[in-house]
């Protein structure tokens, strides 16, 4: 069977999830479009369009999402394309089953770099909502640490407004075209799992457009558009979506789909015909809306005001699973494990991500009511980071820590030096969280070999900072202190705090020898 609009008769007989008349549902979608979203990749396949879909099934919506791809190109030529923009959805219960959907509501796919006559149109309909973004932090980032515009950003702001390159600025004429065609509202909705995720996309397009402003290219009164007209609601969005596995590609293959091969991008993006996630998911969204929006709360989503999202945003990325995430990445790197799940039956992995979870994080989080923290971190140490058919890698998770770490682990502490009953000096687990990050960055594993460092932003300052250790050799250089001052990474100043002292004597006792890292963990949980 092929993932093709001509076997639709063929797919809905195997599918029953579809509710609807897709052939209709992508007429009336591609006239008069009314969602919009950047960014194409598997959170967003998995996540964000079923729910669109969800609410075309129950009858509730009208209409599907226009896909733009501003990244990576591939995946809309390799994996949208050859497939008609249909996709498979494969949830992975926690008991072994496997269950399928057809994701048939993406009316089309673009490419920025080509596609921006008919982005541009869309963007000009006065009956568009929405306009979402799944791009990852980065995809907001104008600045530079010091406070300067990037390169791109800064050719933006110098040239012609309607040669943007960055998405950002893009995104800015894109609502400079609505205001000047309708002064319609929308709006710019970040589903990407940040905090405060609404604020990094309004501060990025103001930002530019001021700039504009200042320059004489843009109105006061699109100033003022951005402002009044245009509403970027904070967003939590928590639902596992790893890389597309082996596994699900050879069970599909042995149901007879054709075509199920995973592509590697040259980017490195891991993507296929399919999405596989995990069955427990969760989105918050503020309730702030300009032109109107579809009824997300019948189909599971959570609406709510900033200050609930700040709450849930705050639990799940501060306590109950990032900085968990990350803790089981960094070690998991360091002591040759390839799979999340595998790594929570170790002893040592374990007690350290329970003692950081319930010990140090959940005592300081807010309760933002509509989840019970207690309930969440439970769910996931006990069912979600086990689940075996989550083909998770500690790798993947490893990906850009330290853009995480300042959120994941400094507001905990931060928390301890605001509380007059708490002290920073009570923290003992975080310290080894940081410690094991710090080790990890030097490359080599617990027996000496070396590994490949996940893609991070800051990767040449981060190796320079711990250039001169390696096994068997520590020394607290004026570098690796600078690194633990810098609160661009680690929220706060480490060394300020004196936190430093507990985080270095990890780190050199867990380079010792060659596993010295096991022997460490095993001492101090």
């Amino acid at each position: 069977m092929k993932l093709k609009i001509q076997e639709l008769k063929n797919l809905e007989k195997y599918f029953t999830n579809v509710n609807y008349d897709i052939e209709k549902l992508r007429k009336d979608s591609l006239v008069d479009p009314k969602w919009l979203a950047f960014g194409s990749g598997n959170i967003f396949r998995g996540y964000i369009a079923r729910i669109n879909q969800d609410m075309l099934n129950k009858g509730i919506y009208d209409r599907g999402i226009s896909v733009v791809e501003s990244f990576d190109d591939e995946i809309i030529e390799k994996i949208y394309k050859p497939f008609n923009n249909l996709a498979i959805s494969v949830t992975l219960d926690k008991d072994g089953k496997f269950n399928e959907d057809l994701i048939a509501n993406l009316a089309e796919a673009l490419i920025l770099q080509n596609g921006k006559q008919r982005i541009e149109e869309i963007a000009l309909n006065k009956n568009l909502q929405i306009i979402s973004f799944t791009i990852t932090e980065k995809g907001y980032v104008i600045n530079k640490s010091n406070g300067e515009f990037i390169e791109v950003v800064k050719n933006d702001i110098e040239n012609d407004i309607e040669e943007a390159k960055h998405l950002m600025s893009y995104v800015t004429y894109l609502l400079y075209l609505r205001y000047k065609n309708s002064n319609s509202p929308i709006t710019l909705l970040s589903l990407d799992n940040c905090s405060k995720n609404g604020d990094k996309l309004k501060v990025a397009v103001s930002s530019i457009a001021k700039e504009w402003n200042k320059r004489g290219k843009v109105e006061d009164e699109f100033i003022t558009y951005i402002e009044d007209r245009v509403s970027y609601p904070w967003s939590m969005i928590d639902k596992i979506t790893p890389r597309p596995a082996e596994e699900i590609e050879k069970y599909l293959q042995s149901k007879s789909f054709e075509n199920m091969d995973i592509v590697v991008t040259s980017k490195k993006t891991y993507i296929a015909p399919f999405v596989n996630s995990e069955e427990s998911e969760y989105l918050v969204i503020e309730d702030d809306f300009k032109n109107g929006r579809p009824s997300f709360e019948k189909v599971g989503v959570y609406m709510s005001d900033r200050e609930t999202v700040n709450k849930v945003e705050t639990m799940k990325v501060t306590t109950c699973l990032n900085p968990l995430h990350t803790t089981l990445a960094v070690y998991g790197c360091i002591l040759g494990y390839t799979s999340i799940s595998d790594e929570m039956k170790d002893e040592q992995l374990r007690k350290l991500i329970e003692k950081i979870g319930y010990e140090e994080a959940l005592p300081v989080v807010v309760d933002p009511k509509i989840l019970d923290p207690k309930a969440f971190i439970d769910e996931v140490i006990n069912e979600r980071f086990p689940n075996k058919y989550i083909p998770d890698t500690p790798q993947r998770i490893a990906t850009d820590t330290s853009q995480k770490i300042p959120i994941r682990f400094g507001e905990t502490i931060k928390k301890y030096v605001e509380d007059d009953t708490k002290s920073v000096e009570d923290l003992k687990y975080i310290p080894l969280a940081i410690a094991g990050w710090l080790r990890y960055l030097i490359g080599q594993d617990d027996n000496g070999n070396e590994f490949e460092l996940s893609p991070d932003p800051m990767m040449k300052v981060l190796k320079d900072s711990v250039e001169d250790l390696c096994i068997g050799k520590f020394e607290k250089t004026d570098k690796l202190i600078n690194l633990l001052k810098d609160k661009m990474i680690f929220g706060v100043d480490l060394v300020d705090l004196n936190m430093d002292t507990i985080i270095l004597k990890y780190l050199e006792e867990m380079l010792v020898e060659k596993g010295a890292v096991r022997e460490t963990l095993k001492k101090y949980l």
